[in-house]
């Protein structure tokens, strides 16, 4: 029996001065990948090392001189790109073994490339609705308090069932999509919401598969980045452009955090509802600022 070759990925990580943590992220991915991915990272600003450690170490890369946010980032390195496979990681994530190999067993049962698939994460402090897709376990919240030694021993006991919704990374998409949907949308700077919005892209250009695979597992530090800067009311953007609401979005559309395959039948009256309730609230907000990118800050 011919066994079966990992496919490589291009895994786009984009990192604002976190240096360590960058690391770590990358250490993971190296030691516990089944194949050689293609590492690509995008450097914000970059004054404590980090530019310098990416360029010594030979990583392709690009580099601006301040924070751009997560979607000039992740649209900058699809230039740079040379596999089908667009896998999007956050600095602040540990990747355990195995992690894709389960992704790409789960790739090979697709009919088509029209499909998001996303690991399942554990993190030290559970997620406010997301019982199934976020598994709860500290292992530490920092480098120095990272007890990797522990989740390698215990990470497998955190392999959960197939779940709906994949939005968060890491995931992975088909670079045809990829560039079929535009990448990730500017507006959204600095990057809140910029992942539902992803996701409504997809679900526009006929995506169903948004899954979550049990037993593709990473570790989340939930170091929040964004908290440095002053954050864009994504959920306003999205509901001005999408005319539907985030929990909407969530709930009607991609059924987040069910069990995979489970059905799901919402009535007219209840869409009807919805509908209604989306569009008092993108009224009531009208007029509201959702502090995004402004052409007006940029004239001249």
């Amino acid at each position: 029996m011919k066994e079966t070759v990992q496919t490589p990925y291009s895994i786009f990580i984009p990192t604002w001065n976190n240096l360590e943590m960058l690391k770590l992220c990358i250490k993971s991915i190296e030691q516990n990948s089944a194949a050689k991915h293609e590492i690509l990272i995008h450097v914000n600003d970059g004054s404590d090392g980090t530019l310098e450690w990416v360029t010594e170490k030979g990583y392709k890369h690009t580099h601006s001189k301040e924070n751009i946010g997560v979607c000039w980032a992740m649209n900058s390195l699809r230039s740079l790109m040379t596999t089908d496979y667009v896998v999007y990681i956050n600095d602040d994530m540990y990747m355990c073994p195995g992690w894709d190999t389960a992704i790409d067993e789960e790739i090979r049962k697709q009919p088509n490339d029209f499909w998001y698939l996303t690991s399942t994460m554990i993190q030290p402090r559970p997620h406010y609705t997301r019982k199934l897709s976020v598994q709860v376990g500290d292992y530490g919240t920092s480098v120095t308090t990272f007890d990797e030694k522990r989740l390698l021993e215990e990470f497998t006991k955190y392999k959960t069932i197939d779940w709906q919704g994949a939005m968060l990374p890491p995931t992975i998409v088909h670079r045809k999509v990829w560039d079929l949907v535009g990448g990730y949308s500017i507006e959204y700077y600095p990057g809140m919401a910029s992942d539902p919005d992803f996701n409504a892209k997809l679900w526009l250009a006929g995506v169903r598969t948004f899954k979550g695979i049990g037993n593709s597992l990473c570790y989340h530090f939930m170091s929040v980045s964004v908290n440095r800067i002053t954050q864009n009311r994504g959920y306003l953007q999205f509901l001005r452009k999408w005319g539907v609401t985030l929990r909407a979005f969530y709930k009607y559309f991609l059924h987040a955090d069910l069990p995979w395959g489970e059905e799901t039948e919402t009535s007219e009256s209840v869409i009807r509802r919805e509908k209604l309730r989306c569009k008092f609230k993108r009224f009531i907000t009208s007029f509201k600022n959702f502090r995004g990118l402004d052409l007006w800050n940029n004239f001249g």
